[in-house]
């Protein structure tokens, strides 16, 4: 499982989650900075990645396009930098990385996460 960290999280996610064993690209070394959701989420689908973001709009697109791919990790925090929910964040992934591989939206607070698998209605 590889990661693409959207726009609207740091960069300092990519080493963070490497020095805990998971592969993340920032989107900025991807593409375009103000390329559009979807245009993330097709790159997503289209090379294996599993979007990572803060944009709830992303569960919004999954939902209208019925997709089964890709995987959603959106976290829900006041501070999203990994100094913070860091540790929340890996909790959730290693929790639900079978749930990620096969096609789920996953929802992380500092507190817990929760899993819809895709495709959603």
């Amino acid at each position: 499982m590889k990661l693409l960290v959207d726009m609207n999280l740091s960069p300092l996610w990519v080493p963070f989650l490497a020095d805990h064993g998971i592969v993340a690209v920032h989107w900025s070394s991807e593409g375009e900075p103000t390329a559009s959701d979807i245009t993330i989420l097709d790159h997503a689908a289209a090379n294996g990645y599993v979007v990572f973001t803060h944009d709830l709009y992303f569960a919004e697109l999954l939902v209208a396009r019925r997709a089964r791919a890709p995987s959603v990790i959106q976290v829900l925090s006041q501070d999203v930098l990994p100094a913070a929910i860091g540790e929340a964040v890996l909790r959730a992934i290693r929790a639900t990385q079978s749930n990620l591989e096969a096609g789920a939206l996953v929802t992380v607070d500092p507190t817990h996460q929760r899993i819809r698998l895709l495709p959603m209605k």
